[in-house]
């Protein structure tokens, strides 16, 4: 569905900027063409700042996707989810990032919080990044303590893990 998304917006690549970070954010388009979060309002002109684009570029992405049958539910429909992972070290929480091989393959999320769960360790949050947002998409896993070297040893012997990175 990404493509397709980008693909609307192909011969724009400032709009396309504006569509990633849409996404990216899970920032939703209302009835006026607003840019929200929930019900605030995030002004174009923050969000142009932000992708080194004119404020004009966000009107004119917002527009297209109003006007478009299936943009529209997609956009109006669109929310964040709150992350853990910034507020991990204020909170004392441990992060652990698994980049895979192919992030589409079915079962890596239940194989490795399965193995998390073996291991008696409990999960505050795990966070998938979609294959179809994000070029190199990985999995967050929030716990309340760090991961011991064996369940790390575990992990990397999935053969869809490629790297662990504790933080």
């Amino acid at each position: 569905m990404f493509e397709e998304i980008m693909e609307k917006f192909s011969d724009s690549p400032s709009q396309q900027r504006v569509i990633r970070l849409l996404l990216k954010r899970g920032f939703s388009v209302n009835d006026e063409g607003r840019v929200v979060s929930g019900g605030i309002e995030i002004p174009n002109t923050g969000l142009a700042r932000e992708l080194g684009v004119d404020r004009r570029v966000v009107d004119t992405t917002t527009d297209a996707i109003l006007d478009d049958d299936e943009l529209r539910p997609i956009f109006q429909n669109i929310s964040a989810v709150p992350s853990l992972m910034d507020l991990a070290p204020v909170l004392d929480l441990a992060v652990c990032t698994v980049a895979v091989s192919n992030a589409s393959a079915s079962g890596i999320v239940a194989a490795v919080t399965g193995l998390v769960a073996e291991h008696d360790i409990p999960l505050r949050q795990v966070l998938s990044e979609d294959p179809e947002f994000t070029d190199e998409p990985v999995l967050y896993l929030i716990t309340d303590e760090q991961l011991p070297g064996e369940l790390i040893t575990d992990l990397h012997e999935f053969e869809f893990v490629r790297r662990i990175e504790l933080e």
